[in-house]
């Protein structure tokens, strides 16, 4: 039996008296002699024939007092490891997400192209949006009452046969606006459901200590999407053209079917509800009772609201930075890669077990390093010029600085969602999973696009307003929020409750 994502040994033979592991956590009793394994050694407990209980304390602790303290630097790919099912399915996610950055780029290249308008690339993500957060909210609700494979499954055919179809698009040279909006928007929506069943069915694949691992192995896969799949785009479309370019996407995405398909059947545990707005508000109601899960919504929400500068990078690098879009293209690529090598050195964040503090303190340190990209441009005289500028025409000190505050924001953000993640799936009851995930979609989602709004407003003032007062807003209203709920500094991620 599974309970929450972590294993239950019966391999023991029954005899007159029957030992069972204790200090392991809830459904986790094993029969028989306790080999540790996966989950380590733990105390035991001896029933007699008459019923009494007898403990028997756990084993001492290594004689070599280095052996308990020396930690690896690097990312932890234990999970890789011991569970192939997860193998495949991060293989899979990491190498079609490539292909994913990849047509989201190309279809933004091609509606410009046709358009030669701006606005209609930004309406790419606004005509997908409301979409996605419904996605995430009844694919959680999918999730929660049927076999997770499947619904992964039926999602990724949808995924699959919309990106065949944006393909045949331009193989067809329609060259319709509309169509495209229509087609990504579907991809999205498949993509969101997709997302939303493989988070529920991790925890199911590995056991609860592998958690914040696993979470770092998807920070890699995410930063290599983010880096190589845009950079792909740029490449295939000045190379090959538009139809090639999304064919490769097809070919890519392909190696999704191959991380779910070959998952065992995944059913949630527990009570189910049919999908419904009785099986959401059932969701709402437990969210409501979870304060540690809650907490970390609401901190991401003041980090994504208050913390997320991303639309002052074109006036940055025209009137401020200069170097027009290679600094617009620097300044992306910063963030991405402070939270691609946060993952790369992740190996001790695993041995955390006070992932709440971990999250006030990461998302503390996002707020102060937006802050500091504030000060760099604070400090930093006006500079004319245009789009098209070179970096010869950049100030390279204020660009170095401005990379460095957005990468250490990058890194912060990423140990953020490791912890976050984990207390996420592990807990959650398996049966809430799928809900929970979506509601954590509808945040992820709407977020950003509420920091895009208060940068908006903000910026009117001057240029280096919204990330200075928004970090600064960052650091004080985490603060805020942890003084006002006290029991999520003292999460233990060995007895996690939601």
């Amino acid at each position: 039996m599974r309970t929450h994502g972590r294993y239950s040994d019966g391999d023991g033979t029954p005899n007159r008296s029957t030992t069972v592991a204790v200090g392991a956590g809830p459904g986790r009793t094993r029969r028989g002699t306790d080999r540790g394994g996966l989950h380590g050694p733990a105390g035991m407990c001896t029933i007699g024939k008459n019923g009494s209980l007898s403990a028997t304390p756990p084993p001492p602790p290594p004689s070599d007092p280095a052996a308990t303290v020396r930690r690896p630097l690097f990312v932890d790919v234990t999970p890789l490891r011991t569970s192939p099912a997860f193998a495949r399915l991060f293989a899979g996610s990491a190498i079609s997400g490539i292909g994913t950055q990849l047509t989201l780029v190309a279809v933004g290249l091609e509606i410009f192209e046709i358009t030669r308008s701006t606005f209609a690339v930004a309406l790419v993500g606004v005509v997908s949006l409301v979409p996605m957060i419904l996605a995430g909210l009844y694919g959680g609700m999918l999730a929660d009452a049927f076999d997770r494979r499947k619904v992964a499954l039926v999602a990724a055919v949808f995924a699959w046969l919309s990106t065949a179809a944006i393909a045949l698009h331009a193989y067809l040279g329609l060259h319709e606006v509309w169509l495209l909006y229509l087609l990504t928007t579907v991809n999205a929506v498949a993509g969101t459901m997709i997302a939303t069943s493989r988070a529920s069915i991790v925890p199911r694949l590995l056991p609860r200590e592998l958690l914040p691992a696993a979470s770092a192995l998807s920070g890699i896969s995410m930063g290599l999407m983010l880096t190589v799949g845009p950079a792909l785009a740029g490449v295939l479309v000045a190379s090959v053209g538009f139809p090639l370019t999304y064919t490769v996407d097809v070919v890519l995405f392909s190696t999704a079917f191959l991380g779910i398909v070959t998952l065992p059947p995944i059913r949630p545990e527990g009570e189910t509800q049919r999908p419904g707005l009785e099986s959401l508000r059932f969701g709402l109601a437990f969210l409501k009772r979870s304060p540690n899960i809650r907490t970390t919504f609401v901190m991401d929400v003041v980090a994504m609201t208050f913390g997320m500068p991303r639309v002052l990078y074109p006036v940055v690098g025209t009137l401020v930075i200069g170097g027009g879009a290679v600094t617009v293209g620097v300044l992306s690529a910063s963030f991405a890669v402070g939270a691609l090598l946060s993952s790369v050195f992740s190996g001790r964040l695993g041995h955390v077990r006070r992932q709440g503090v971990a999250v006030r303190w990461a998302i503390t340190a996002y707020g102060l390093c937006i802050a500091a990209f504030g000060v760099v441009l604070l400090v930093t005289p006006a500079h004319g010029g245009d789009v098209t500028a070179g970096l010869d025409q950049a100030n390279l000190v204020a660009l170095g600085g401005a990379a460095l505050a957005l990468a250490g924001a990058g890194a912060s953000d990423n140990v953020s969602s490791i912890f976050r993640s984990t207390i996420l799936q592990s807990a959650a009851p398996d049966a809430m999973r799928g809900r929970l995930q979506g509601i954590f979609i509808v945040v992820v989602t709407g977020g950003p696009r509420v920091g895009d709004l208060f940068v908006g407003l903000v910026a009117g003032i001057a240029v280096f307003w919204p990330p200075l007062l928004g970090g600064l807003l960052v650091v004080a209203l985490v603060a805020l929020v942890a003084r006002l709920t006290p029991a999520f500094g003292r999460y233990d991620a060995e007895a996690p409750t939601p």
